[in-house]
């Protein structure tokens, strides 16, 4: 097993955002997280990233991950991509880009030409400030530029949230090449046609706790769950 996520508690303050959670994901699997919003989906990507202080378990190839550093956890070969598009507004895309490689100048799975290539918009304002690039194509920076980082698993938080729908269409491409390069993905997505259309297996959660575990056909099949869980 490459992530496994056991009894996975979490607060801000004195909001107890995480209630015992559980989850595993295997080596070059898409798994998505779906839920409404408050639940506790992004709050999970950052406990097993270190940013918000986790209790439990979190073991990334046998390793116990939680109380980490976050950089530690990164360097161990978790990627993650923030909702929030953090791009370094002044620097060129190519130099945002830049940074994201664990050693400058050594490149893994993903070149400069992989990502203009995915992504003509980047190409063509590469040596442009990443601050003047609209709100997409910074989602799509940001993306990028974890991968350049090499990881073996990235967690992504909404990268389609606020994108118009060719962008969107432009996600998916990029979710199905970096798991064709056997990547292993946790997707915290609203839309579920995307959800259901390239993840193997599907989480649902509720409250911050998980509510149901399957595969995409389960959850089709599944009427009552997602009225309960998913539908507004």
């Amino acid at each position: 097993m490459m992530l496994e996520v056991r009894d996975l508690h979490a607060y801000y303050g004195q909001s107890h955002i995480l209630h015992g959670v559980d989850m595993d994901i295997e080596e070059g699997e898409i798994v998505s997280l779906l839920g409404r919003n408050g639940v506790g989906r992004s709050t999970t990507c950052k406990a097993i990233m270190g940013l918000v202080p986790p209790q439990g378990e979190i073991r990334y190839r046998g390793k116990n991950l939680a109380g980490l550093r976050s950089d530690l956890v990164a360097r161990s070969g978790i990627g993650y991509v923030p909702e929030d598009r953090q791009v370094f507004p002044t620097l060129s895309v190519r130099q945002n880009l830049e940074l994201g490689l664990r050693k400058a100048g050594k490149f893994g799975r993903w070149t400069f030409e992989d990502v203009f290539r995915l992504f003509p918009n980047l190409a063509a304002r590469q040596h442009n400030p990443a601050g003047v690039l609209s709100g997409g194509e910074q989602q799509m920076l940001t993306m990028c530029r974890t991968l350049m980082g090499d990881p073996d698993l990235i967690l992504i938080d909404e990268p389609t949230e606020r994108l118009a729908p060719l962008l969107v269409e432009q996600v998916g491409v990029l979710l199905a090449e970096i798991a064709s390069r056997g990547v292993a993905i946790l997707l915290v997505e609203q839309k579920l046609t995307i959800a259901l259309k390239i993840s193997q297996r599907l989480y649902v959660m509720g409250h911050g706790r998980i509510v149901f575990e399957g595969t995409p056909a389960d959850l089709s099949a599944n009427e009552g769950v997602r009225k309960e869980w998913l539908e507004v």
